[in-house]
């Protein structure tokens, strides 16, 4: 049984910071990309930002210059640190582990509000 668990959302005003953690546990292979997706009310989810076991990244447009993702791969845990968050940075996060088989996992998710 695999477990991906977020933490770290909350309510915070614009122009503040927020850091997300996620953890992965259980029985997994071995972890290679793992990221953030986030879902605002009545939009898709959307990729917010990716990490490759090498340490390649890859991030949305919206969020490029204010958001930096990292892992520690000793651990299979993935972070996001948010700064200047806006409004429109509302939803609710969720993780993504996948391992080496491309099996994808995902986390119940975890509400960042940012309020004007």
């Amino acid at each position: 049984q695999v477990q991906v668990v977020e933490s770290g959302g909350g309510l915070v005003q614009a122009g503040g910071s927020l850091r997300l953690s996620c953890a992965a546990s259980g029985f997994i292979f071995r972890v290679n990309s793992m990221g953030w997706y986030r879902q605002a009310p009545g939009n898709e989810r959307e990729l917010v930002a990716s990490i490759s076991r090498g340490d390649s990244t890859n991030y949305a447009d919206s969020v490029k210059g204010r958001f930096t993702i990292s892992r520690d791969n000793v651990k299979d845990t993935v972070y996001l640190q948010m700064n200047s968050l806006k409004p429109e940075d509302t939803a609710v996060y969720y993780c993504n582990v996948r391992d080496s088989r491309n099996i994808n996992y995902w986390g119940k998710g975890t509400l960042v509000t940012v309020s004007s």
